[in-house]
């Protein structure tokens, strides 16, 4: 089959890649400028995705991994094209939290007090105005200015966005939450614009660079992730009640709610249209389906019975400087090796994913290219997440990158506190 793959920021470059290996022609168009010579020696690439559509017709499959493409995506299932990926419905529902908000709470899901701003300005005098402990984000999926307070007064969210101001000239619409304690969980499922497709996924972000969850927030260091039938109480409560929005959207993709939740409320925080980094790794690690098959039928709006392994996954994130900061001084590591200390064994080559990454076939190697930092991720399933854990570390040994950078801690907060608090408090059941 003909496939094409759409990509932002390489969110499915991976995928793009995994659907090569089932056999079929994929070719890659990565929006991202700093991105676009990942995968160079792994895939076919292309500069001008629109240009591809006489080479994968209508009977071939296009892939969207991102946000920003709904109108595009709406108008080529008008015209007939089979498409897996958002809608302009969907882009806005999370590039628009406050909109996300009133969407929950139309469809009797608990919502949590969430402003949008067009500048930072705004931003900061709203915060002068009313002192509290402010959850600051970008409205994208960027980390670099996203925040949680944690002085009541607001004033260190408040220096945070006065510094931004200072030295950002192109200005950028940011969101303020009010603060909510809890235990912070994601619940996702696949959609085919009809039913769900595929187990409900629980999963445990660690979004902060060092250990210990000290440091700044990163897109992701690393997951924890499960998948869980309909019973599933933090299900009940968020996604299965967007069913009939989904529906009326005609929405084909994966959506994932991130919620803070309690021992009796749920909050949710904001809404993922789009296939997640890493999730999207993870989810390859624990399907046994084909994605070729999966992703067809949820383009095609067609029931689909996903095969896939149980236990308990885990993935972690490789990474290099500038990451987590989105600067570029970096370029000297462009082109410099990935190695492994020792052949590795056909499933340990399934759970090495790639990301700013090529290949050279004159020497057999891989190296790193673009220039964000993010290279690879490791993931790993096992029966306990104990022992996802020690798959993945056991696997990050092999693995030499000059200037690597990793958490060693991922799953071990799950595992030591939160896993008991929500089996107590009903909101997970495995």
């Amino acid at each position: 089959m003909k496939i094409l793959v759409i990509s932002g920021e390489l969110i499915g470059g991976d995928l793009a890649y995994r659907l090569k290996k089932e056999g079929n022609e994929v070719r890659l168009y990565i929006e991202d400028t700093d991105r676009e010579d990942c995968f160079d020696g792994m895939l076919d690439k292309t500069k001008d995705w629109e240009k591809e559509l006489e080479w994968v017709g209508k009977d071939g499959l296009i892939v969207f991994d991102d946000i920003g493409y709904g109108k595009e995506q709406d108008e080529l299932r008008a015209e007939g094209y089979t498409v897996f990926g958002g809608c302009e419905e969907g882009d806005k529902l999370e590039m628009d939290r406050e909109y996300a908000q009133k969407i929950f709470k139309e469809y009797g899901i608990k919502t949590i007090e969430t402003i949008n701003f067009k500048n930072i300005k705004s931003a900061i005098d709203y915060i002068e105005k009313n002192k509290d402990a402010w959850v600051v984000k970008q409205n994208a999926h960027l980390s670099s200015l996203c925040y949680v307070g944690r002085m009541e007064n607001g004033a260190d969210a408040l220096s945070l966005l006065k510094s931004h101001g200072k030295y950002f000239k192109n200005d950028f619409s940011v969101s303020l939450q009010k603060k909510v304690e809890g235990i912070e969980v994601g619940v996702a499922r696949y959609f085919n614009g009809t039913d769900w497709i595929g187990p409900t996924e629980m999963n445990i972000e660690c979004k902060r660079f060092l250990n210990e969850d000290i440091g700044p927030l990163t897109g992701e260091m690393g997951t924890v992730m499960w998948y869980e039938t309909e019973e599933n109480g933090l299900f009940k409560e968020t996604l299965k009640k967007l069913k009939p929005y989904l529906q009326k959207i005609n929405y084909k993709g994966d959506i994932d709610i991130n919620c803070i939740i309690n021992e009796s409320n749920v909050f949710p925080l904001e809404a993922t249209m789009r296939l997640g980094s890493p999730a999207v790794k993870l989810q390859d690690e624990i399907h046994l389906s084909r994605w070729t098959d999966f992703l067809m039928a949820g383009a095609k709006g067609e029931p689909f019975d996903l095969e896939h392994k149980d236990g308990y996954s885990v993935v972690v994130s490789i990474t290099i400087p500038p990451f987590p900061y989105d600067v570029t001084f970096n370029s000297y590591l462009k082109g410099v090796g990935i190695f492994f200390k020792e052949k590795l064994t056909p499933e340990e080559e399934l759970m090495v994913h790639f990301e700013e990454a090529s290949y050279d076939e004159s020497d057999d190697s891989y190296y790193i290219s673009g220039s964000s930092g993010s290279i690879l991720f490791i993931t790993g399933t096992e029966k306990t997440v104990d022992g996802a854990r020690k798959k993945v570390y056991g696997l990050i040994d092999k693995i030499i990158i000059p200037k690597m950078m990793y958490r060693t801690d991922i799953g071990l907060n799950f595992l030591n506190k939160d896993m008991e608090l929500l089996k107590k408090w009903n909101w997970i059941n495995k």
